[in-house]
């Protein structure tokens, strides 16, 4: 891998979790609009932009032929659907936090994320643990009891969004399919749950006249805003090692914590101080230990 690709693929995995920091923004613009009808409109939106990507990039063909073969095989087609009702539980919650002003729990579950995939992986897939990562979870966990307990709120948003988003990493690995047809399937497989939501429960917040409407270009940007950093971590993250992908991470929930302190004026108490000093320090360890490991492997090759 040389350096040209190296640096390509920084910028566009940077760009991607750049962007899933800001669209914590995005959505906070429509705050107004039911989290239920956002996600709606994000899901229907994000069919048709993908629909019309795959058309444009000339991938139409592959997108049947991979459609044919996870059809043929009811363990992809489960792996599929499930994953599609991961991801449409995680967007919902994610919203639903942003617009109702809880966007410091958001940061915190993205925070954790990684070390409930970690979690997942040894109790689902059997995986290994070494003692950094023991350390990690155990760091982790206090952290989350010292914020119930001292703040008085235990932090459910934060653990179901850290939870929703690693199982639908691991149930993504069940699914052979490109990142583009993955995502167009799964969006494809929700729709009609999302059409029937739009008809049976009409807010009003989407217009057919006028249908330009800051509103409505809101809405139609949600598939928009969906896709395209999707679509540049799937690029960038392919040209640069698994580790840079995981320091990289930390770019999204570190934006949206200080997107919700400093422009939203969240509340940031000494528990909250306290909380995030033990994830950040578990983080910390569980970088080291990657890092360790990947040298460890290239000096045995």
């Amino acid at each position: 891998m040389d350096n040209r690709h190296t640096k390509t693929g920084i910028i566009y995995t940077f760009s991607a979790y750049l962007l899933w920091g800001i669209i914590t923004m995005y959505w906070k613009q429509i705050d107004y609009v039911p989290a239920g009808e956002i996600l709606a409109h994000r899901i229907a939106w994000s069919a048709v932009f993908m629909l019309l990507l795959v058309i444009f990039l000339g991938k139409w063909n592959n997108f049947i032929q991979e459609c044919r073969q996870i059809m043929k095989k009811k363990k992809q087609l489960l792996g599929i659907t499930a994953a599609a009702i991961v991801i449409t539980l995680n967007w919902f919650l994610f919203i639903w936090a942003v617009v109702q002003g809880h966007i410091l729990q958001a940061s915190l579950g993205y925070y954790i994320n990684p070390l409930i995939s970690i979690l997942l992986g040894i109790i689902i897939l059997k995986e290994p643990v070494t003692k950094g990562q023991l350390l990690s979870f155990i760091l982790a966990a206090i952290g989350v009891l010292y914020l119930t307990f001292n703040y008085g709120v235990f932090p459910w948003i934060s653990l179901l969004l850290a939870t929703t988003f690693a199982l639908y990493g691991l149930l993504k690995k069940t699914v052979n399919v490109s990142a583009i047809s993955g995502l167009t399937i799964e969006t494809l497989l929700i729709t009609p749950v999302a059409l029937i939501y739009l008809w049976i429960i009409p807010s009003g917040s989407f217009t057919f006249t006028p249908f330009i409407t800051v509103t409505n270009l809101f809405l139609i940007g949600a598939g928009i805003a969906t896709a395209v950093p999707l679509l540049l971590f799937s690029s960038g993250a392919k040209q640069i090692p698994l580790a840079m992908v995981g320091f990289l991470q930390y770019i999204t929930p570190t934006m949206m914590l200080v997107i919700g302190v400093f422009f939203y004026k969240e509340p940031f108490s000494q528990a909250h101080l306290v909380t995030f000093a033990f994830i950040w320090t578990a983080l910390f360890i569980y970088m080291a230990s990657i890092y360790k490991n990947s040298q460890r492997r290239l000096r045995t090759h």
